[in-house]
Formats: structure tokens, sequence, C-alpha cells
């Protein structure tokens, strides 16, 4: 639009030359056509407006929003319209207390109150990107800046509503998928309603009066201590089960042993033995005793 009202400047400057019958009179034609020349590179310079990837456009005439979106890529309109391109790809806001951390320069964490009456403060990040179609009724009713003026205090607010639901200790351990989970479904909904889509609400870190957080530290290290006992207490009781079964078995096994061998059954594993160490390749001396004496046998080699 600028190259057009320049063009125009500059031509009718051509004229106003040529009357003045001075030395720059021969060239006012030369001036006249350079003006029609950069009225018509304005003209479709104008007119052609290239979208880039991830982003629309929102088209202006004189100040009103038209309902259509340009999509990415190359258009021809006309050149009285102001063309905005809007980013349309997922956009992040943090609010957390570490300094440069987050959008907000210093301490920017959201200190809310529980239902314990305790201050927890959170860190936060909110994962978020414009519905194109709903973007012409952005631009009317909030504006380009739909960071500060609805991410940002939305946000905020919905924490600070839901939190006092939850004890300090719920927030920190528990029920924190919980809390999570219900304060994204609020901050959906009114996202919605303005034009934005809620991706993913990243509960980053929630910190905790240092005396709440030492006691709730100390619970969780007594119940671990209960739970450890409790898998040592079953680990004796079978080690002594174990034990039980194990005596049982010796003690079954030995009074198999005692009433149900009889001097037949010795005799033939006696037998057994002396079978073994005659076809052993080893020398050995064998003396049979009388009776019911048992056998001597003498290794030859020793």
């Amino acid at each position: 639009m600028f190259l057009i009202l320049l063009g125009i400047v500059v031509f009718v400057i051509s004229f106003s030359v040529k009357k003045m019958n001075n030395q720059f009179s021969p060239f006012s034609n030369t001036i006249r056509i350079l003006g029609l020349l950069i009225v018509v590179i304005g003209f479709i310079t104008s007119c052609i407006k290239q979208i880039d990837a991830g982003q629309v456009g929102v088209q202006q005439l004189f100040g009103k929003v038209e309902n259509d979106v340009l999509a990415s890529g190359l258009h021809v309109v006309s050149p009285l319209l102001d063309i905005k391109s809007v980013d349309i790809k997922t956009q992040n806001y943090t609010m957390s207390g570490v300094h440069d951390e987050g959008d907000k320069a210093g301490d920017d964490a959201i200190r809310v109150l529980t239902a314990d009456g305790l201050e927890v403060i959170i860190d936060l990040t909110v994962l978020y990107r414009v519905i194109p179609a709903e973007l012409p009724r952005l631009t009317r009713e909030t504006g380009m800046d739909f960071k500060d003026k609805v991410v940002r205090p939305v946000t905020r607010t919905k924490i600070r509503d839901n939190s006092v639901y939850y004890t300090a200790n719920d927030l920190y351990s528990k029920k924190r998928d919980e809390f999570q989970t219900r304060i994204f479904k609020s901050i959906e909904e009114d996202f919605k309603k303005r034009g934005l889509f809620l991706e993913q609400l990243l509960v980053r870190n929630i910190t905790l009066p240092n005396s709440v957080k030492g006691s709730i530290e100390e619970k969780i290290k007594a119940e671990q201590d209960a739970q450890k006992m409790e898998f040592v207490l079953q680990k004796e009781k079978q080690e002594a089960e174990r034990k039980r079964v194990e005596a049982q078995g010796i003690a079954d096994y030995q009074k198999i042993i005692s009433t149900g061998l009889g001097d037949k059954q010795l005799q033939y594993e006696q037998i057994k033995v002396m079978k073994e160490l005659v076809t052993s390749p080893n020398a050995k001396v064998i003396i049979m005793g009388g009776g019911k004496s048992s056998p001597v046998i003498l290794d030859a080699k020793n």
C-alpha cells in the first residue's frame, strides 16, 4: 500500500515539474512513467500475499475483521486489505519461580492456598494453540495479545480456584495427578470459549512450606520402613516353613529307613558294593569275615 501511495505522489509531482518550465521539465514524462511503475509494483505486491507454513492470515479492511482466514501459501487479495499472520503451531506459556525460566522475568510462580490453609507454590507450563476457524472472533474480542489477556489470567485463576479442594499433602503426593486433570478440564473449557485449544498442562513443580515437606517426607519414610519390615517378616516366615518341611522330610526318611530295611536288603546292598569294587581296575585286597562281620577291603597300591 505504501508503494501505491508513493507512486501516486511521484505521478502528481511529474505534472508540477512540467509546469515549472525549468531544467527538470524535460524529465517530466520520465518521472510520470516512474510514478506509474511504482504504482504497478505497489499494486502487485499488495495483491499477492504469502502466508508461511504453520500460520494463517487474518484479513482486516479499515479495522473490520473478515470472517475468512487465509491458509498457508500464496494468495491474491485486495490491496486495501491488511493481512496479519498468526502462528497456529503449538505454543507454550511457562510460569516459574526460577529467574528467566518463565515468560515473565523474575519469580512468576503461582501461589495458592490449599484446603488446610497452607500456601503452596506451583510452577506450570501451558501447551496450547490457536483454533484457525475461531481466529477472526479471537481477534475481534481479544486481539493479538491473547497470551496476556487469556492464557495467563485464566490459568492462574483456575489453579487457585481448584487448589482449595486439596490439602498440601494431596498436592504433593497421592492426588497430584487428579489435581492436574481437574485444572486441565477447567482451563480447557475456558480456552475453547475464547478460540484456543489446550493441548497439555504440565505441573512442573509443587513447593510446600519446609515444615510440611519435612513431616510428609518423614511419614513417607515411616511407611516405607513398615513395608520393608513386613517384607522381612514374610521372608522369615517362609524360611521357617521351609526348615519345618525339611525337618519333617528328614524325620520321615529316617522312619522309613529304620522300619523298611531288613537283613536281606542290607546283604543285597553289600553285594552291590563288593561287585563294584571287584570290577574296578584298581588293585585291592578283600578280606571276608565270618558270620555277620563286614568284609575288610585293602588297597594293594598302598
